[in-house]
């Protein structure tokens, strides 16, 4: 069985108006902000970066109560945005840094 699993430390940059799914589920889409600093090749990288990310249920509810720019350590798993063109990042947890 493969993994599909991704852990970031990151900050909410953005948020999309919440909506709900046809069974009438919350979903909320937002982007998240990270930056670091990795070992990559005997050097330091930084590393920066904007991902698109989605959350549904109770996850959706707690996350649009958050403020913009307030970081977090997010949990979940990466797929195709509908158009199949971006990845989204899915959130499952997060927990405050």
């Amino acid at each position: 069985m493969q993994t599909n699993s991704l852990e970031l430390t990151a900050c909410i940059a953005e948020v999309e108006a919440m909506r709900y799914t046809p069974a009438g589920i919350p979903a909320l889409q937002f982007r998240l902000e990270h930056e670091s600093q990795l070992q990559e090749a005997g050097g330091v990288r930084t590393v920066k970066m904007v991902i698109k990310a989605v959350a549904y249920g109770a996850q959706a509810e707690r996350l649009a109560q958050q403020a913009i720019g307030s970081c977090w350590s997010f949990k979940g798993f990466l797929a195709n945005a509908r158009q199949g063109k971006s990845v989204v990042f899915h959130i499952q947890d997060f927990l405050q840094t």
